[in-house]
Parts: structure tokens; sequence; C-alpha cells
């Protein structure tokens, strides 16, 4: 956050929100990449009067929104071929996107709205979206609304703690860390069942479908 801070801090207004903007964008393509460390600073700067509040929030809001449905549409367009590979059968087996997509159907607007929250695992939910072939707005709407709240409340965040940069980082360090506990437990869960459903479904496996023509159908 220091590093980003530096090159910031005497940088005009609109080269700090297209910067702001990128890196809460980017993290859904290079999940490494902290959007959320993005959004406090905007908050931080905003504090101190070097940019708007609101506009941050927008740029930080629409931008990560906006990568996150080019995620599902590339998913939508091209995942099913994906994992009709080689290399995709590895990862997925047939079985295993069939629960997926049942999954998807009944739960994906409340899983893509929840793991918004959740490090990792919110790049990865818009992906499985597109995979199993939602419904455009029932990713949009919880993308919006969840990502609305977190990144609101971000902002507000980084301009309550705007006069004390060692508050604002032990802010972070205590939120990311909650949320890694959480996001670690849920992956480990998805590892087991991932194990667990590939040694199940390896003898029901077609070799020439990802997704069956009647699954296919219902979209």
């Amino acid at each position: 956050m220091d590093q980003i801070l530096a090159l910031l801090g005497n940088a005009p207004p609109f080269l700090i929100y297209l910067t702001l903007g990128l890196g809460a964008a980017v993290e859904n393509i290079v999940p490494p990449i902290p959007a959320d460390t993005f959004v406090l600073i905007g908050g931080f700067l905003a504090a101190r009067d070097r940019v708007s509040e609101v506009v941050v929030f927008f740029v930080t809001w629409t931008s990560n929104v906006v990568s996150a449905l080019a995620v599902f549409v590339i998913a939508y367009r091209h995942g099913n071929s994906f994992f009709q590979t080689r290399l995709g059968r590895y990862f997925l087996r047939p079985t295993q996107l069939k629960i997926i997509r049942r999954f998807y159907d009944r739960w994906g607007s409340a899983a893509i709205f929840y793991t918004r929250f959740l490090p990792g695992l919110r790049v990865v939910a818009p992906v499985f979206a597109g995979v199993t072939q939602q419904k455009p707005w029932l990713v949009a709407m919880p993308l919006l609304v969840a990502s609305a709240i977190w990144y609101g409340g971000l902002t507000w965040a980084g301009l309550v703690a705007g006069r004390n940069l060692e508050h604002i980082l032990v802010l972070q360090t205590r939120v990311n860390t909650t949320l890694a506990a959480i996001t670690v437990m849920v992956s480990v869960l998805i590892g087991w069942w991932w194990v667990r459903s590939r040694r199940s479904g390896k003898e029901k496996d077609t070799p020439n479908s990802a997704i069956d023509a009647s699954d296919q159908g219902a979209t």
C-alpha cells in the first residue's frame, strides 16, 4: 500500500481514478492483485481531499463489475469447449460439471453474491456461472449489489481511517485475515467435493460431452 500511495501521492485526480479503476478490474483476471487495497487507498486519498469518495466508489465498483461480467461472457462462450478438451476434462469431469450446473441452477445467484466478499472465490464464481450457461441478468444482479455493498464499505472505511495510515493498515490486515480464513474453509470443502465426486463419477463419464444435451437445451 505504501508504494501505491507514494505513486499516487502527487498524481492528478484523473490518473488516480484511472489507477484505482484498473486495480479494481484486474483482480478478476489476475486474482493476486488486491482490488480491496485500491479501494481503501481511494477512500484514504478522499479523506485528504485528493479525490472524491463518490467517484472513487463509482469507479472501483463499476470497473470490478464490468471485468467480472467480461470474464462471465468469455466463460459463457468458450467454457464448454475448454472442458471438452483433454486438459479441461482433467480439471473437471463431465459428471462434475453436471453437478455444478445443478448447483448454479438452484443457488447460483446466492453463491455469486456471497463469494463477492471472499478473496479468490469471488473470481471463480462468475467463471462457472458462464460455463454452466446461467442467465446474464441472474449473474449481473448479485454482482452489482454485492460489489456495491463491499466497495461502498471499503471506501467508507478508507475515508474514516484516512487521517491515520497505520490504522487503515491494521484494519485491512484484520479484515483480510478473517476473510482468508473463511475462504480457506470453503476451499477445503470444495476440494473434498472435487476428490469425492471425481472418484464416484469416473465410470459414468461419456467421452464426448462436457455437459449433456439435455442440460444444454435447458438454457
